[in-house]
């Protein structure tokens, strides 16, 4: 059985995540804050106390795989969208590195492969950015997904995964967590950065 910490699994993403792992018969542990809502997280998911902020040195202990589904949010200022898409990913990876998990697997973003990125999300691409150069560079097995513009309909399983993935399209909430499942536990995006939509 493998063991999941999965950060940002109390978003919309990251509780479908908790319930492909649950599915699949793992075990998905929640990196939560103490003011989190874990009453959306699907029964059997089991729950750590910790905040992206401020990480303690053994947050990543009995995990095998790392998921990083975290985000400040779209209400939150650049500062916030700094100390969590960024810091809090590095953060994480390198307690994953000093824990010597398996796997991290990056919930990234489309455009986050652009070093200087301009438009309305520059700065939120840019932290993705960092955080996804940051990891390749760790030296741990990593696989980063890019979804396009996420929406929360139901899963179809038709997904676009690599080169050709159209801008303007969506990529569903519920196919996205489907494919982190299995880049988490199937290894099937080791080393690898992936855009993806929904067909």
């Amino acid at each position: 059985m493998t063991h999941v910490l999965i950060a940002g699994a109390t978003g919309k993403t990251g509780r479908l995540l908790a319930a492909e792992i649950l599915e699949k018969g793992h075990t998905p542990i929640a990196l939560v804050r103490d003011s989190s809502d874990t009453n959306v997280l699907p029964v059997g998911t089991k729950t750590r106390v910790a905040d992206l902020t401020d990480l303690p040195a053994d947050v990543c202990a009995e995990a095998d795989v790392v998921v990083f589904a975290a985000g400040s949010g779209g209400s939150t200022g650049p500062e916030m969208t700094d100390k969590v898409d960024r810091d809090g990913a590095i953060a994480l990876i390198d307690a994953a590195r000093r824990a010597g998990v398996e796997r991290f697997v990056m919930l990234s973003s489309y455009g986050a492969d652009q070093s200087d990125p301009s438009g309305d999300l520059a700065h939120y691409l840019k932290a993705k950015h960092d955080a996804d150069e940051h990891l390749k560079a760790s030296g741990v097995t990593y696989a980063i997904l890019r979804p396009i513009a996420l929406t929360d309909d139901a899963k179809t399983g038709d997904i676009r995964l690599g080169e050709g993935v159209d801008p303007s399209g969506e990529a569903r909430r519920a196919d996205v967590a489907a494919v982190l499942a299995d880049a988490a536990l199937k290894g099937r995006l080791d080393g690898h950065v992936a855009e993806m939509q929904t067909n």
